[in-house]
């Protein structure tokens, strides 16, 4: 299983959560390239090498019209609209899944928002965070973490800063109230000098993608990437990821079904794609017979223990079910990576799976299908022509 581990001992704010991703895809420019092309007005993301004491990096850029993001948020404070947003959202092309991530991104902050402030969640405005800028490192690390797909998500304890922050709403103490909602149930903790360093963005973000809490776990080192934040502190102000995987040995996961007999096709299609998104591994469904006859699907989710929680609250949310089974049972998986590689037709990924003595490939169906969409062609002739 790959694992992606997050060090957030200098905290987690979206260009450094971005930059440091961009180090781990094998074509980074591919990525800064359908940034540049989202249609944000003015927008433009760059990236470039840069250290802090002494550890080098990649830093990323991103101006509107020009300005930079500290010069754009102390001129023009933006009061963005949870409707404006969404509007903004669904405008991005961005395959749906990226879309719907970064929704679920700022759905964290604005319910964050509005626990702050003590209003309604329509009622909220969005400040820094609805800025395009923002918008553009929340859309940058749902499209890379897209890209890597890993596994398993695991994130240091969170390092928070100390002291105040300048905000549109005044100056207020760190983590700002909204930041510390978003970290809800994720280890914090302060730094001994002044200064925030897990931003609202970054903790949205942080808080989407991770699957636990702790230190580094045992995994074989593949690769690391280091985000270089843009402010000086007394220690290096970077945010490190490492890209690894875990052996053979099994895994414990669990297994939770349930029985169903009054839904529709659509409405167990749409219960099946919700339990993906809380957090199950894979889902799968089951025609069976049930009482009296009837015709009947058998919903079965398979998720790791941090998410069980969630899984089994998604199940009985979107199901008509009154009762959830649970199992646990040890997995053994093979080893998977991504490369991606040129061919006649263009560049295409390729997962490689290995493992028990085996080596798998298989090119990716979505590259394929977008190849004989292009060219014409039928996905049979594709392949024959890689």
């Amino acid at each position: 299983m790959n694992i992606l581990y997050l060090d957030c001992s200098m905290g987690a704010a979206g260009d450094m959560l971005t930059a440091a991703l961009l180090e781990l895809v094998p074509h980074p420019e591919e990525i800064l390239e359908k940034l540049n092309g989202l249609g944000l007005p003015g927008v433009q993301v760059e990236a470039r090498r840069a250290a802090r004491g002494g550890i080098s990096g990649t830093q990323v850029d991103v101006t509107v019209h020009g300005h930079g993001e500290e010069e754009e948020h102390h001129h023009h404070h933006h009061h963005a609209t949870p409707r404006s947003l969404t509007e903004k959202i669904e405008a991005l092309p961005l395959p749906a899944s990226v879309r719907r991530r970064v929704e679920r991104v700022y759905g964290r902050i604005a319910r964050a928002e509005s626990e702050a402030h003590g209003c309604s969640v329509e009622e909220i405005h969005f400040h820094e965070v609805g800025d395009l800028d923002a918008l553009a490192d929340v859309a940058a690390v749902c499209l890379l973490m897209d890209a890597l797909r890993p596994d398993a998500v695991v994130v240091s304890p969170i390092c928070v800063g100390a002291g105040t922050v300048r905000c549109a709403h005044g100056v207020l103490p760190v983590p700002a109230p909204a930041t510390a909602n978003l970290l809800t149930g994720a280890p914090i903790y302060g730094s001994d000098f002044p200064g925030e360093l897990c931003t609202p963005t970054g903790a949205a973000l942080v808080m989407e993608f991770a699957t636990s809490f702790g230190p580094l776990p045992p995994m074989t080192l593949r690769q690391t990437g280091v985000g270089v934040g843009h402010k000086e502190f007394p220690r290096p102000n970077v945010l490190r990821a490492c890209w690894g995987s875990r052996g053979e040995a099994g895994e414990t996961i669990y297994e939770l079904q349930c029985d169903v007999d009054d839904m529709t096709a659509e409405a167990v299609a749409f219960a099946c794609e919700r339990i993906f998104e809380a957090g199950a591994l894979d889902v799968s469904t089951q025609p069976l017979g049930m009482k009296k006859s009837r015709p009947g699907t058998l919903l079965r989710a398979l998720c790791r223990e941090e998410r069980r929680a969630a899984v089994t609250e998604a199940l009985f949310r979107h199901t008509t079910t009154l009762g959830v089974r649970e199992a646990a049972l040890t997995r053994y998986t093979l080893e998977r990576t991504v490369e991606t590689v040129e061919t006649a037709l263009g560049p295409v990924r390729k997962k490689i799976s290995r493992g028990f003595g085996v080596t798998r490939e298989k090119w990716e169906y979505e590259d394929l299908a977008a190849l004989a969409r292009e060219k014409g062609l039928s996905l049979a002739e594709v392949r024959a022509r890689l």
